[in-house]
């Protein structure tokens, strides 16, 4: 995709290879694709499984999930401490990407 948006298969292969990468940027594509397949993976799982293994799967993917997060907190310019604060950091990850200097 032309626009930075990338698709949600590379999106989780990012954010797992990544897993605990706190450094550098995540799309706000990257960063939301990322949210959603973990959450539909845990749904899945508590729906398939038991409610148990739902609640391993969202442990397990917990530490990529808060990577993505200061990423995606870096890419708006900000430090990834302002995940701390629920209304605004929802607010920043949603908020567009700040142009990178190169």
């Amino acid at each position: 995709m032309d626009n930075g948006q990338v698709g949600i298969v590379d999106a989780v292969k990012d954010g797992l290879n990544r897993f605990a990468d706190f450094s550098g940027v995540s799309t706000r594509s990257q960063y939301w694709y990322f949210v959603l397949a973990g959450s539909l993976a845990s749904i899945i799982a508590s729906i398939v499984i038991n409610d148990a293994a739902g609640n391993l799967v969202s442990l397990a993917t917990l530490i990529p999930t808060l990577a993505a997060a200061v990423r995606r907190m870096h890419d708006v310019g900000k430090s990834g401490w302002f995940l701390l604060i629920p209304i605004y950091g929802f607010i920043l990850a949603i908020t567009p990407s700040k142009p990178q200097i190169r």
